[in-house]
């Protein structure tokens, strides 16, 4: 007669996780918690006077006005040219589009310092297009704000493509042909009927672009001239510090840089709710 096994009460069950779960948290707080923890505490030891007179230095303040903002800048463009380098992947038809949907993933592949060093070859003072926008526009890129600009648009433009690129796949043309026979034009189609669907996979990549904008390094520095309260970025300034043996300030900025990225992926998790709800609705209408 088989003997019944004791069964451990529901509250012990409750305590003792799965191995998957014990090995996932195990991971976790080896790789990702422990060192984010370690920093944080490192910060927390100069006390609140020190991180505050540390974190708003005239110096880390204009580096977070060339990060923040020209990230913000660069995540608009784009919004824009992204939503058209989809729309051109998905509803029309030319040659080579196979190979430019291929290379549109280039910047995720590529690395940093190779894609500063590319730019810098391109927008430099002798390059391509550096020499004719210096010579016609008195433009310059390279080592200015202008080459941040664009090394924070090449980096970030595939995840506007490929966050909209799904959704723009899945809508339904007979919504623009009923549109169509009500007498709506192709730009009121658009901006009435495609853009509100598209909008919430749009911020969403805006949003995706931003943060990794923001946390460049390699091509950014490649293309500036890392000069303080000109076109110095923030992850530069920390990389300063440490090379000027302050560890206390890079540990500092560091936590800044932290807060922002949990507040960006609370933001982009938001829009990503908001966008499944949004389908959702319109799904059910």
């Amino acid at each position: 007669m088989a003997v019944a096994q004791p069964r451990l009460p529901g509250w012990f069950q409750w305590r003792l996780p799965s191995w998957p779960w014990r090995f996932t948290w195990a991971y976790l707080v080896l790789v990702l918690f422990l060192p984010v923890a370690g920093m944080l505490l490192k910060a927390a030891g100069v006390g609140p006077q020190g991180f505050w007179e540390m974190a708003t230095s005239p110096e880390a303040l204009a580096s977070y006005k060339v990060s923040f903002g020209v990230a913000a800048l660069a995540s608009l463009v784009n919004g824009v040219f992204g939503l058209l380098v989809a729309w051109a992947l998905i509803r029309s038809r030319f040659r080579g589009q196979r190979l430019l949907d291929s290379l549109i993933d280039l910047p995720f592949a590529l690395p940093t310092a190779v894609a500063g060093l590319a730019l810098s070859f391109v927008y430099g003072p002798e390059g391509w297009l550096g020499k004719p926008l210096m010579q016609l526009f008195g433009l310059k890129v390279s080592f200015t704000v202008v080459g941040v600009g664009v090394a924070m648009v090449f980096i970030s433009l595939p995840f506007v493509v490929r966050t909209v690129e799904p959704v723009l796949r899945s809508l339904e043309k007979e919504q623009e042909e009923a549109a169509w026979s009500l007498g709506a034009s192709p730009m009121q189609t658009f901006f009435r009927v495609v853009l509100p669907q598209l909008m919430p996979a749009i911020l969403g990549g805006v949003a995706q672009g931003y943060s990794r904008a923001v946390g460049e390094y390699g091509s950014v520095v490649m293309i500036s001239s890392n000069v303080p309260f000109r076109d110095l970025i923030t992850p530069t300034l920390i990389v300063q510090k440490l090379e000027e043996y302050d560890f206390e300030a890079a540990t500092v900025i560091g936590s800044v840089m932290l807060i922002f990225s949990l507040i960006s992926l609370l933001l982009i998790n938001l829009l990503q709710v908001w966008g499944q709800r949004y389908q959702g609705s319109e799904a059910n209408n």
